[in-house]
């Protein structure tokens, strides 16, 4: 039987635009706040915490409604509002990931150094 992953657990599999959109809007989403949002690399190494197998649900379900707050584009002050837009994203993020910071392995950092990186 096939692993399932974060996105089987929170029923995006499957589903129309399903895990490839969701991945799709969080890199969009982070390219356009990167220079918005000064703890980037976190917020990408929450992300691959998401994708461990070894990461708790509880902190998975965290992590995925904060990623999910950062990349829906309705939110509490929208992103397009230059100099406010991500205001409320950071407070989310920050909250998530320092809820489950203990979760966040060294190894999740380094994916994240390396996609971003990526990005130049």
């Amino acid at each position: 039987m096939a692993e399932r992953t974060a996105f089987d657990l929170f029923g995006f599999a499957g589903r129309v635009g399903g895990e490839k959109e969701v991945r799709e809007k969080f890199w969009r989403t982070t390219r356009r706040a990167a220079r918005h949002v000064p703890f980037m690399e976190d917020v990408v190494a929450s992300y691959y915490c998401v994708l461990d197998s070894s990461t708790p649900l509880r902190a998975k379900a965290i992590l995925l409604a904060a990623l999910g707050y950062f990349v829906l584009p309705a939110d509490a002050i929208p992103d397009v509002i230059f100099g406010l837009g991500f205001t409320d994203d950071v407070a989310v993020l920050s909250a998530a990931i320092a809820a489950v910071r203990a979760h966040i392995t060294p190894a999740h950092k380094a994916a994240a150094k390396e996609s971003l990186a990526g990005e130049d």
